[in-house]
């Protein structure tokens, strides 16, 4: 399929060549979750400027820039990945970004129920500053929030989830495992009525008690790759491929 212009990232942008990302190990996304129901799943096989659900259940990601930000798709394995712009430096004058929004799907806003949210992610610490976030609906001090970001001084993923209100406690799941060397790594974070449990390549690297009375409801868009347009030092620089969400 010949790949629309708009979507090709200038040569300065070339982050990820595809021949850098190799392949994890081999190990499940995510543990076995029962009677789990994916209700979203995006693929990045069909390079456009609209990124379908391939579950059939959720609705499509659009894709929003700023300063000319363009993202370009890098072959993994047999499909696609989608790679973002390459983080621009902090104050930069220009600083071009992409973030890929979803409408306010009722299907994503599991509240108590037990829910699996993740991603297959190549970057290099270069690709995620200070902090970047992979996944989020939702925000902290609201109507409750789930989220998988990295950072912090060892710049490790984690997963958090928040309940509603100003001043909701947050629960965070830290990884023990790094995941920046430039490789394919899936990252799960799964909510059980007990933990938040956060899987990367397959092994339970890390998690926290959250009282199984903690729900997540809002009416916001599921944002990939950013926080928002305007937090420029958010932006995530890599690649992803893969994300997917289930409830049950």
């Amino acid at each position: 399929m010949k790949v629309p212009t708009m979507l090709l990232a200038a040569a300065a942008f070339a982050l990820l060549p595809a021949t850098t990302a190799t392949a994890a190990p081999a190990a499940p996304a995510a543990p076995a979750a029962g009677a789990s129901t994916i209700v979203a799943k995006y693929t990045f096989d069909s390079a456009a400027s609209t990124v379908n659900d391939a579950s059939g259940r959720g609705l499509p990601l659009k894709m929003r820039a700023a300063d000319g930000g363009a993202v370009r798709y890098v072959t993994k394995g047999s499909g696609r990945a989608l790679a973002f712009p390459v983080r621009c430096v902090q104050n930069a004058a220009k600083c071009p970004r992409v973030l890929l929004e979803g409408g306010d799907d009722a299907d994503l806003d599991p509240g108590t129920k037990p829910f699996t949210y993740g991603v297959t992610l190549a970057a290099t610490a270069a690709a995620v500053g200070s902090e970047s976030n992979i996944l989020q609906k939702g925000v902290a001090d609201a109507q409750g929030q789930w989220k998988l970001q990295i950072g912090g001084k060892k710049k490790l993923p984690s997963c958090v989830i928040a309940g509603a209100g100003k001043g909701a406690k947050r629960y965070i799941a830290k990884s023990s495992a790094g995941v920046l060397d430039n490789k394919w790594h899936t990252i799960s974070c799964q909510r059980t009525a007990t933990q938040l449990i956060i899987w990367v390549d397959g092994q339970n690297r890390g998690s926290v008690a959250v009282p199984s009375t903690v729900g997540i409801s809002n009416n916001l868009p599921l944002r990939v790759g950013a926080q928002n347009l305007n937090a420029k030092q958010t932006a995530f620089g890599g690649a992803i491929d893969d994300v997917v969400v289930s409830v049950g």
